[in-house]
């Protein structure tokens, strides 16, 4: 539906220009094709056979309905997910471009790349992130959404037809549920964090917060963040955090409100202006001015007008297709997080676990330390070598050089990796594993088997974020232990000389 006055009112709150949709496809084109492209690094680890999650240990655990959404599930070698992925970055790429022949096709294009993003997500849900949970809920509205009516490669736009309807749109607003489903999902996102941080048992977004606001704490994790501590000090953290809860809360109902007053705010501002000139000769301005307005206002019955004011049926089984669609997944969150907790198989639970997740309450208290992971590994050849870090050393001061960070070896997505330590049996073997068979195949143990990883302990290190940028002094606490090859010894000497430097932590754990 498009709103032809497109000021105020609840078209303006709940619905979008079509520049403004634009500019959501090509935002959204963008961030995604980059997401898709940096996720080739973790292809091998995460998604293959070789790697972390083999369809041998996953495939049991899910049933037909799972490998029917998840298409991901069905391929297990490097070069087929290779395949997979680039296919998925070129339909990104149609998508962000708006390219097609008519908006069918940029339809097709946001389908598919939510159909690709969903079996993407679901083949290895450790890595769903909320980042990953952006993705998912606008892929979804943004296939109920005309998003190339505006500044895309559109081969229909080459009829003039084509042309003067879409200069027709120009400011006008399209409302339908897709729209009001993304506006009331942004309200909910910044809801959702704001209150979170708002009823913080320990009020570490507060003004009082003790021993440190938390933007003091997070302000240590990226170089952009320690240079806004540079300019603001602690003190104006300090006054800066609160902030920060109340924007969440009300920035978007702000927004909301201003947008359905817009049109009463224009009234108001040419009735003082008409008030203004009234004393000379603005008599004349202000009745040549209504009378513009009046007339430009006024539609012009027109057989298009005709047209559209009865809708074909494809239309009107597209609004309703698109009314269940984002009323399913609305219902669907609210089913989840009330009575959804009990399905009937771990397979769906785990699909609606996934993909009915619509919490967004993180960073909701200060960090009271720090961490960052590390691997001391014994060889064949009796060194000891740091094997998260991939280095011939173990070094166990915290990473980063210069001002202080918490940088890791390992960044991104590998993060998930200290949380999965409860995995047992099959599972946990692949995990941890893979590590060994990754330092075996980066150090061409064939023809260097000394260089054999033989086992190695996983510490997760900690310290306490104290004033002014300092840490205390480090916490180690054992993950894990796991052994590459079972029952072989080192051949070197040197493993008696290496038993205290490996064991370095062991007697400290949290």
């Amino acid at each position: 539906m498009t709103n032809k006055d497109g000021r105020g009112g609840w078209s303006a709150v709940f619905g979008c220009t079509y520049e403004g949709l634009a500019l959501f496809r090509i935002v959204l084109g963008v961030l995604l094709t980059s997401e898709l492209i940096l996720r080739f690094r973790f292809l091998h680890v995460y998604y293959t056979d070789e790697g972390t999650m083999p369809l041998k240990v996953l495939l049991p655990k899910i049933d037909e309905v799972y490998r029917f959404v998840c298409y991901h599930c069905h391929f297990g070698s490097l070069l087929q997910q290779q395949i997979l992925l680039s296919i998925q970055v070129l339909v990104s790429i149609c998508f962000t471009l708006g390219y097609g022949y008519g908006q069918k096709t940029t339809k097709l294009m946001s389908i598919l790349s939510f159909y690709m993003y969903t079996s993407l997500i679901l083949r290895c849900t450790w890595l769903y992130f909320i980042l990953d949970r952006y993705f998912y809920y606008l892929l979804f509205y943004s296939m109920f959404l005309p998003l190339n009516e505006k500044w895309s490669i559109n081969n229909n736009n080459n009829n003039n037809n084509t042309n003067n309807k879409n200069n027709d749109k120009c400011g006008k607003l399209f409302v339908n549920p897709a729209t009001v489903a993304i506006k009331l999902l942004v309200l909910w996102i910044y809801l959702d964090a704001g209150i979170g941080k708002y009823i913080d048992v320990k009020h570490g977004w507060t003004y009082h917060a003790d021993p440190l606001p938390a933007l003091d704490t997070y302000a240590r994790h990226t170089l952009p963040a320690q240079y806004l501590y540079t300019i603001l000090g602690p003190h104006g953290l300090r006054l800066l955090t609160p902030t920060v809860v109340y924007v969440e809360i009300f920035v978007v109902p702000i927004v909301l409100i201003g947008s359905y007053l817009e049109k009463q705010l224009c009234e108001c501002c040419y009735l003082y202006y008409d008030n203004s000139i009234d004393g000379g000769g603005g008599e004349d301005l202000s009745e040549a001015t209504t009378t513009t307005s009046t007339t430009s206002a006024t539609p012009t019955t027109t057989s298009s007008s005709k047209s559209k004011s009865n809708p074909s049926l494809y239309n009107k089984l597209g609004s309703l297709v698109t009314l269940l669609m984002v009323g399913g997944m609305v219902g669907g969150n609210i089913w989840f997080e009330t009575i959804g907790l009990d399905c009937s198989t771990e397979s769906l639970r785990l699909i609606w676990s996934t993909l009915l997740q619509n919490r967004w309450n993180v960073f909701n208290g200060a960090e009271e330390y720090v961490t960052w992971e590390i691997a001391p590994g014994r060889l064949q050849d009796g060194s000891i070598v740091d094997v998260w870090g991939r280095t011939d050393h173990v070094n166990w001061l915290m990473p980063g050089s210069g001002a202080p960070c918490t940088s890791t070896a390992r960044p991104g997505r590998w993060r998930s990796f200290p949380y999965l330590a409860e995995l047992d049996g099959d599972e946990a073997e692949a995990l941890w594993g893979y590590l060994c068979r990754e330092w075996d195949r980066e150090n061409n143990v064939k023809e260097n088997p000394g260089q054999q990883l033989l086992r190695y302990n996983f510490f997760m290190l900690q310290a306490d974020v104290l004033p002014n940028m300092g840490f205390s002094s480090t916490r180690k606490r054992l993950v894990y232990s796991h052994e590459c090859v079972k029952g072989k010894e080192p051949n070197d000497d040197r493993e008696k000389d290496n038993e205290e430097q490996e064991n370095i932590g062991l007697g400290q754990e949290l």
